[in-house]
């Protein structure tokens, strides 16, 4: 099967067999978080995994059949690639027929030299370089892959390592790019179902491009002892006993209710349940 006859089955599929599945929830996230709005221009930012890729096509379908105007930008950022890595996101983009700009930094050069959290000032200088090429471009808002996988395990890492209850937002104002935002299309959209996606048309995405972990270039997160894996197999074993609890934490931030709570953090000000105690 040639590349255009194959781009098209993974388009068709995402209409058809994956509707329900990744569709439907898409759809769902963007209206009701009101993640796209009449003359947006939405840079696509694209890391190779599969979560931003299907997040480009599912954005670009989007594009082709909604009634609201908007533009649509993709952007790879490539912080330093080694070439197997680099070639591996082309040929996809080549699969996937997504016209992404691609520009080269040097991030990891700059991260390799530092001893004290290199990860945390490696993704704020990722974030920061996506924001100001989305802005030269033109755009008002950034969307970035992360999925209700993502949402979940944040929440539950930041009550059991961050002792706080805070989450990943659906969207969010930059503070450091006035007029900018940052949006999440596959807030709703499962991680089991973007790997049936993928697998479903063998396709072969970058799993962990750092140049500290190369080792694991391709797959899942499978392996590995970081938190956020820790928090997978946590959920993992719990669905064995309740199949919707993922589904309960993800509902749960979206019940807050600050009348039990002794304590609450609000525009950067710490309120205690006392204030209004009678």
């Amino acid at each position: 099967m040639d590349n255009v006859a194959r781009t098209q089955e993974i388009e068709k599929s995402i209409m058809k067999q994956f509707r329900r599945r990744l569709w439907t929830p898409f759809i769902q996230g963007v209206k009701k978080y009101k993640l796209i709005e009449e003359g947006d221009k939405i840079a696509v930012c694209i890391s190779g995994g599969k979560d931003s890729s299907l997040c480009a096509k599912l954005l670009q379908e989007l594009h082709r059949h909604s009634e609201i105007a908007f533009e649509l930008e993709f952007l790879i950022m490539d912080p330093g690639y080694n070439p197997e890595n680099r070639q591996r996101i082309e040929e996809n983009l080549e699969i996937l027929r997504i016209p992404a700009k691609i520009f080269d930094t040097d991030i990891f050069d700059t991260v390799a030299k530092i001893e004290r959290s290199p990860c945390y000032l490696c993704a704020r200088m990722r974030r920061g370089y996506l924001y100001k090429n989305a802005k030269d471009l033109g755009c008002n808002k950034i969307a970035l892959g992360h999925h209700f996988n993502d949402v979940i395990e944040t929440t539950l890492m930041g009550m059991l390592y961050g002792a706080q209850i805070q989450t990943m937002m659906p969207k969010l104002h930059s503070t450091n790019f006035e007029g900018m935002e940052l949006i999440r299309p596959l807030y709703m959209v499962h991680e089991e179902d973007i790997i049936a996606w993928r697998d479903r048309h063998e396709l072969k995405f970058l799993r962990c491009a750092c140049r500290f972990t190369e080792n694991c270039v391709l797959g899942d997160y499978e392996e590995g002892g970081s938190k956020r894996q820790e928090m997978k197999l946590l959920i993992r074993k719990l669905k064995k006993d309740n199949p919707h609890i993922d589904t309960n934490i993800f509902n749960s931030i979206h019940n807050v209710n600050l009348d039990t709570l002794p304590g609450f953090i609000k525009n950067k000000e710490r309120h205690s349940f006392l204030e209004t105690y009678e």
